[in-house]
């Protein structure tokens, strides 16, 4: 059986469950006709776990119209907000200091972010 032609890929960033037609996502889709109510329930539905964050997406688009996509690992942004537990960084960045973080939370951090590095040659933490 032969591969699909791909149409289009389509890259966003989307808050976890909580995907709509509305923009982004539906004119991205929408100029690619793919069915934009399937893909926002099946975002929904594979994020629902992971409340408040951003999920990156790829989404490659088929010539006939079909559709898959991957969900990556949040930006690093996303997740030290969340380690630091603030709704946004500093207005006035390098003087006005908001939060910081523990090494424990920049190591956790950056192993869900190695994740994504499978083909990379990882290097060994010097000890």
């Amino acid at each position: 059986m032969a591969e699909k032609e791909i149409g289009s890929v389509i890259k966003l960033q989307i808050p976890a469950g909580k995907a709509t037609p509305a923009p982004p996502v539906g004119p991205a889709l929408g100029s690619s006709g793919v069915n934009i109510m399937q893909f926002v329930k099946e975002f929904n539905d594979r994020t629902a776990n992971q409340p408040g964050m951003i999920i990156p997406v790829v989404i490659t688009v088929y010539k006939d119209k079909s559709f898959e996509f991957i969900t990556k690992v949040p930006p690093v942004a996303v997740l030290i907000k969340k380690a630091a537990k603030i709704e946004k960084g500093s207005g006035k960045p390098n003087r006005d200091k908001v939060a910081t973080i523990t090494k424990a939370q920049v190591k956790e951090i950056a192993e869900q972010k190695m994740l994504l590095l499978p083909k990379l040659k990882r290097v060994k933490q010097r000890n």
